[in-house]
């Protein structure tokens, strides 16, 4: 079994009024052993340490990052600590912490002040300055580049249903989007965003990332942006399509889905499958359609590429995925957690149960979506104090796969 980790990005949020507040390196100074270590991390590419928590683009949001793991329960006892300890050094500063993947009330954001973000703001102008956004990325062990390169020829096809899962970004700056998750289409304004071709083989990756790099368009190789991709200080392939979950139920059964994929896909290479031929322009549809309806209406199909009921879509992906999840014994785990979201909502439909709560006569005013924000903040942090208190999870394996017979 693959040992697996997450990153999370997480909102820090004036309690009362809902809107974003800079105080990513207050909260780091108490998370970190000293506010002078957690500064000198950031001072070019901010640095992923053992810490748990890192700064961001913006000064408004903070990441946390677990240690590798095996199972899902371990994982999301490390998910609700991370978001435990994020809110209780929040809370010391007058805020709170939300696992929210854009903001629903307008405010100013404030760039994290190391020259690299400062070179990114001055290259891409209103992209940098809007883009406050919170996403999740699910790293799993791999055992070479070339193994990498493979799961990503062969996982690419499936990875907008994991966006329509776990949709939570409805609002942008006070304005209802009309999309499930608008995060990913503010995302996709980055050059080195999005769906990727397949290429076959380890010096195919290299060659086309050494390429997007030597356009200049790109700072450097840390702005490859792709969908998935090999993870340069880990040995892992890193999926980073998803919304922050509202749910740290959620996000632990994306984790779960996506290291299913990485293995299935590992399986197949190993046995000589060829990656499905499918246009990137074809993912580009799904991940929009995903972004879009989220689980509320139609999704493409990753068979067919065709529209299909969402929940036709889910289950087929969970079908797909059944042998390995047996397997690894999480298969009912993944069969009741989607079917809670399908039950309950992603959290793009939880946000919006919030808003036209009864009694609200003009649900998209500012005290809406700051009641919104507290539903977040409420549900994000929902079994985080009961982690906190239990202490640090078990001592975690290191990046690894236990081999199968």
């Amino acid at each position: 079994m693959r040992t697996f980790g997450v990153e999370e990005e997480l909102l820090i949020v004036d309690p009362a009024t809902g809107v974003p507040l800079a105080l990513a390196d207050a909260l780091l100074g108490g998370l970190k052993p000293a506010a002078a270590g957690a500064a000198a991390a950031a001072a070019t590419e901010p640095a992923h340490d053992d810490s748990g928590y890192s700064f961001e683009l913006k000064l408004e949001q903070i990441e946390t990052q677990t240690l590798p793991c095996l199972e899902y329960g371990a994982l999301l006892r490390q998910i609700r600590q991370a978001r435990a300890f994020t809110d209780r050094a929040a809370r010391a500063h007058g805020a709170r912490v939300a696992a929210l993947a854009t903001s629903p009330l307008a405010s100013v954001t404030h760039t994290t002040p190391n020259p690299r973000y400062a070179t990114m703001q001055k290259r891409f102008g209103l992209t940098v300055q809007e883009q406050l956004t919170c996403g999740f990325h699910v790293h799993t062990f791999v055992e070479s580049p070339e193994e990498a390169v493979a799961v990503l020829d062969r996982i690419r096809d499936k990875l907008a249903v994991l966006i329509a899962l776990s949709a939570n970004s409805p609002y942008w700056n006070g304005t209802e989007t009309g999309f499930e998750s608008y995060r990913t289409q503010a995302w996709n304004r980055w050059p080195g965003s999005g769906p990727t071709m397949i290429f076959g083989s380890l010096p195919v990756y290299r060659r086309v990332v050494n390429r997007l790099v030597d356009t200049g368009v790109l700072m450097d190789e840390g702005m490859v942006y792709f969908d998935s991709r090999l993870c340069r200080h880990h040995p892992t392939v890193e999926v980073r399509v998803a919304d922050v979950c509202l749910r740290a139920e959620d996000a632990a059964l994306i984790a779960v889905l996506v290291r299913a994929l990485v293995e299935t896909a590992a399986r197949e290479w190993d046995d000589g499958v060829d990656p499905a031929p499918v246009p990137t322009l074809l993912l580009r549809m799904a991940a929009w359609q995903a972004s879009n309806c989220g689980l509320r209406g139609q999704l493409l199909d990753f068979g067919t590429f065709t529209p299909a009921p969402a929940a036709e879509v889910v289950h087929a992906l969970v079908d797909f995925l059944a042998p390995v999840l047996a397997e690894q014994g999480e298969l009912d785990l993944a069969r009741r957690g989607v079917n809670r979201i399908l039950a309950d909502g992603t959290g793009s439909e939880q946000q919006r149960q919030a808003l036209s709560a009864p009694g609200r006569e003009t649900p998209a005013d500012d005290a809406g979506l700051a009641a919104v924000v507290a539903h977040a903040v409420r549900v994000s942090t929902r079994g985080a104090e009961t982690e906190e208190m239990e202490g640090a999870a078990e001592p975690a394996p290191t990046l690894s796969r236990v081999r199968r017979s």
